[in-house]
């Protein structure tokens, strides 16, 4: 059986991942570190709340049983974080120093959620901080070689309890009465990311993952977290 390590898991893909690690029998352990303690309970949860987040890293080494997987849904905004240079610390710096934290500890497969659209010379959205963010942390897991080191790349994330852009998401979240493919392409359900990144995480774990540094984008999401999925 797999133990498992939450970052992040407050936020809204996050909560979703640790919901399902919960409710699966494949993994019999899940941590997490928090500045908040999670609302999830379970027999299998050992939850850590831990306010000052530069410490963060430096507990998977001391975790018991040690985690083979860790998932890093770690994210913040420009607002709540008070300026770019803030979240730069959160999104880019933390989320980095958390991999190399991981590697030194032995884990074997590193799951990030990162963001879509954020590489390519056509993307509107490359060249803002946030994708530069994203960018570096990517770039950041690759070089250090983990066993499996898995990326998702998901488009608008719906679902979310308090939505960062509520005008942009209830646009997307009405996309599928246009049909669902046109939907498909663009967003998907804080739910079906969660999932997602298990499967993924479940899929490199057992060796079948297509390359040790394997990036997921938003069709496999749908695939895994959505059309495959089988509780």
């Amino acid at each position: 059986m797999t133990t498992a390590a939450v970052f992040g898991s407050t936020g809204a893909v996050g909560s979703q991942i640790l919901a399902t690690l919960l409710a699966i029998d494949a993994f019999s352990s899940v941590k997490t570190v928090s500045r908040r303690l999670p609302q999830a309970q379970s027999h299998k949860l050992q939850a850590i709340e831990e306010g000052d987040i530069t410490k963060w890293g430096g507990l998977i080494s001391s975790m018991s049983p040690k985690p083979s997987v860790i998932f890093n849904a770690v994210g913040t905004t420009r607002a709540t974080a008070g300026g770019v240079e803030n979240q730069w610390k959160i999104d880019h710096d933390l989320c980095i120093e958390n991999a190399k934290a991981a590697k030194e500890a032995g884990v074997k497969t590193y799951v990030f959620i990162s963001s879509g659209g954020t590489r390519g010379v056509l993307s509107p959205f490359a060249y803002v901080p946030y994708s530069k963010m994203k960018v570096g942390v990517e770039d950041a897991i690759k070089e250090l070689k983990f066993e499996h080191a898995i990326i998702l790349r998901p488009g608008m994330i719906l679902g979310r309890e308090k939505p960062k852009n509520a005008f942009l998401e209830n646009v997307f979240s009405h996309l599928n009465k246009l049909g669902q493919g046109i939907q498909d392409k663009i967003a998907a359900d804080q739910i079906i990311i969660g999932r997602a990144a298990v499967a993924a995480a479940r899929i490199g774990e057992e060796g079948n993952a297509p390359s040790p540094y394997w990036v997921v984008e938003q069709a496999d999401i749908i695939k895994y977290g959505r059309d495959d999925w089988k509780d």
